[in-house]
């Protein structure tokens, strides 16, 4: 597939209400485990993504866009775990919808050409990245969560389903 933004503006535009629809009005104990040691829940995901939302994409396009310094700032991948403290997940979800909103209305007012999205920034571990990689590995980074949620969660019934685990994606981590 191709990356196109309009498609990738549709991936990006759902994410937070499929979120909201999984995980909204669960028990903890849905939402607050996880694979094991070193691994997150649904609720560190949710902070996870909520920390992108306002230091990454939107961030380092307007770095790429922008005349000055093209490096970007490293991207704390764990910063969730505290600013994520004392919060409930509804408080979470809801900063998650209007983060996105909003950096959905900045991407689009935009308007990005062709052109544009080959500029480039320079990422700290990758080096030289386009403009239409950042975004194309949005999305990634979007479905790959929602799948790690999901993943999350099924395994919480790991013991339970007895021998349907053969057909069950329950691989351990």
């Amino acid at each position: 597939m191709v990356f196109k933004l309009n498609e990738a503006i549709e991936v990006l535009e759902r994410t937070p209400v499929i979120i909201e629809q999984i995980l909204d009005g669960l028990s903890s104990s849905w939402i607050m485990n996880n694979e094991g040691l070193d691994t997150w829940s649904p609720y560190d995901v949710v902070g996870h993504l909520i920390h992108g939302e306002k230091t990454d994409w939107i961030p380092r396009t307007d770095i790429i866009l922008s005349d000055g310094n093209k490096n970007f700032t490293p991207y704390d991948r764990f910063a969730q775990f505290n600013e994520s403290k004392g919060r409930s997940l509804q408080q979470l979800l809801t900063e998650f919808k209007e983060l996105r909103k909003q950096n959905m209305a900045s991407l689009k007012s935009k308007r990005l050409t062709d052109e544009d999205l080959s500029k480039t920034g320079i990422h700290p571990e990758f080096g030289e990245i386009t403009l239409k990689q950042l975004l194309a590995t949005w999305v990634a980074h979007d479905l790959s969560h929602l799948n790690q949620i999901t993943r999350v969660m099924t395994k919480q019934y790991k013991a339970e389903v007895g021998p349907w685990r053969a057909y069950l994606s329950l691989k351990s981590k």
